[in-house]
């Protein structure tokens, strides 16, 4: 299978990277860094030149290319800086590709061209409290009454919670589906209906400008228009939704360590101890070939994963094994990088650290490395 971009990709990559180095100043990367606060006007440049729309179709006002365009930008966004890459690349998460495979048009018309354009913000509230990674199983009720549902239950650790103008949230609609999870349905929510609240959470480790809250919904009265797709599929939409945004967190990943590893590269080159460069020890270059086989091969996984997912059909074994390998990349060559700093790496004023800190989500959220490696074992287990 050949992965060498097209020329219509490398210039897509090229673009990014002249934005995120021009846009992301590594003085503005430590104040969002230190205020935790969204770069509302960053993204909407971002927004201007198509980099937060890549796989929306062009009738919608996106730029009508597929996942792995996606993730060449979100690579790039994030390699130079972590927090305002994911920030960036988050906007309008996961509600136009749940509409473009299950809404109606009216729902198409309507939420998606903001969305595209960067002048509304989404967000897609599945996690609960109780339950985390277990999406089985959902505290949170959507009762019909006449041609309304009402919605009661809380969300937790939703990525733009606090300041989103759309939500799609995960809701059981029957009570007594056996199992659970065949009674969930999928619902459209606005900022501003009465019974949502979004509580801003504050002290995160890592990716701060990228903000996150909780949601409560309190008798939340929702028009039967607003239902995504059919009744009692929202599981299963879900897992759809999955096979695609867990791809983009992959090239954060790889984003997150190939800024790493560039940073440690070149300090290794000018920082001279005991009368010469560092990169001249082998312990120090040893480390940059590791890095650099590691990056390579979660990237290639990544594109793969992409391939697949546009190409052919999405393929949740090669999305889980990009996303758990990526992540555990991150981790590592983030960590490596700081190591090749010594002191100077623990200290916020030289960057690394951040990258470190940030890396650590990617292998939390979308679905942990562990709910990874479910996957991968159950089509082990199928396999005669």
């Amino acid at each position: 299978m050949e992965f060498k971009l097209n020329n219509e990709q490398i210039e897509i990559k090229r673009a990014a990277r002249e934005f995120a180095e021009k846009e992301f100043t590594p003085e503005l990367a430590l104040e969002y860094d230190q205020k935790e606060e969204f770069p509302l006007g960053l993204y909407k440049k971002a927004a201007q030149l198509g980099f937060t729309s890549m796989r929306i179709p062009c009738e919608y006002g996106g730029q009508g290319y597929g996942v792995l365009e996606d993730c060449i930008v979100v690579e790039e966004l994030c390699r130079v800086d972590p927090g305002l890459g994911v920030a960036v690349s988050l906007g309008n998460l996961m509600v136009p590709d749940v509409l473009l495979r299950h809404g109606n048009e009216e729902q198409k018309q309507r939420y998606i061209p903001p969305l595209a354009k960067g002048e509304k913000i989404a967000a897609a509230a599945f996690t609960e409290p109780e339950h985390g990674s277990d999406i089985t199983r959902m505290d949170s009720t959507a009762k019909k009454t006449g041609d309304e549902w009402t919605i009661n239950g809380a969300k937790e650790f939703i990525t733009n919670a606090p300041i989103a103008d759309t939500f799609i949230i995960l809701c059981q609609s029957d009570p007594n589906a056996q199992p659970s999870h065949r009674g969930q349905s999928i619902f459209l929510v606005e900022k501003g209906m009465p019974g949502l609240e979004a509580t801003k959470l504050h002290g995160k480790m890592g990716i701060k400008p990228c903000v996150t809250g909780s949601l409560c919904m309190s008798d939340l009265k929702v028009p039967d228009a607003n239902l995504v797709g059919e009744l009692n599929k929202g599981f299963y939409y879900t897992l759809e939704l999955f096979d695609g945004t867990r791809i983009t967190v992959a090239a954060q990943a790889v984003g997150m360590a190939q800024g790493a590893f560039e940073k440690a590269l070149n300090y290794a080159k000018t920082r001279k101890q005991f009368g010469q460069p560092i990169i001249n020890f082998q312990a120090v270059s040893f480390k940059l070939a590791d890095m650099t086989i590691k990056i390579e091969a979660a990237r290639l996984m990544m594109y793969k994963a992409a391939w697949l997912y546009d190409k052919e059909k999405p393929n949740p074994v090669a999305t889980s094994i990009a996303k758990a390998y990526a992540s555990r990349v991150a981790m590592e060559v983030t960590d490596d990088a700081i190591q090749i700093f010594g002191g100077y790496g623990y200290l916020a004023d030289y960057h690394v650290e951040r990258f470190h800190r940030c890396a650590k989500i990617t292998e939390i959220y979308e679905g942990t490395s562990e709910i990874q490696k479910l996957t991968i074992c159950n089509y082990l287990q199928k396999q005669t």
